[in-house]
């Protein structure tokens, strides 16, 4: 069974962050053959790069994303960037990091115009540099406080199917290029 590893970008409380997250887990839950793990930060307590590497939140952390299939990356964006716990995480994923390799999707949330777009450019180079596999086609939310209400419904649904989209290509892409689509030992009994 594929499994999907979701880090939530964002520490605050009812963020938007999540409620896009929540969306994704919507749609990976209408596919049986996928599961998915939630990286919360509230959930860890990881050490600045150089301090106590070997917490046990991050080797717990490790072993999470070394089992995953895929990443999917969800955060906002501050200042012009991915949010701090975001690079956070990656600093404790090791060296070399256990997201070597993977495939990442990348999400993000904003309130202004153009989105996440500066934040999602930034996230894709780092990931590709510890190796990751970043798919095309991020997801940039804008204007977020008028895509969600404030249960988290979103009020967009080109914006939603996005979103939703994001799951699916990564589902595609792991299917046609990390599954085989012929096992060997099949194909030499039959």
């Amino acid at each position: 069974m594929k499994n999907i590893v979701i880090f939530k970008g964002s520490m605050r409380p009812h963020n938007y962050t999540s409620m896009a997250v929540n969306i994704l887990i919507d749609e990976i839950n209408k596919n049986h053959t996928c599961s998915y793990q939630i990286i919360d930060p509230n959930d860890f307590k990881l050490p600045f790069p150089g301090q106590n590497e070997d917490s046990v939140d991050v080797i717990r952390l490790i072993a999470i994303v070394k089992t995953a299939t895929g990443i999917i990356f969800a955060t906002p964006e501050y200042h012009g960037s991915f949010s701090s716990i975001t690079k956070l995480f990656i600093e404790n994923l090791g060296y070399p990091s256990a997201l070597a390799g993977k495939p990442i999707s990348l999400l993000g949330v904003a309130s202004g115009d153009i989105g996440a777009i500066k934040s999602l450019e930034s996230l894709r180079s780092v990931c590709s540099h510890v190796g990751g596999i970043v798919l095309p086609g991020p997801v940039s939310v804008p204007h977020v406080r008028d895509v969600f209400d404030e249960n988290g419904k979103c009020l967009n649904p080109k914006m939603e199917q996005r979103i939703r989209s994001l799951f699916l290509n990564m589902i595609d892409y792991i299917d046609q290029y990390l599954c085989p689509s012929v096992n060997l030992e099949d194909f030499v009994r039959n």
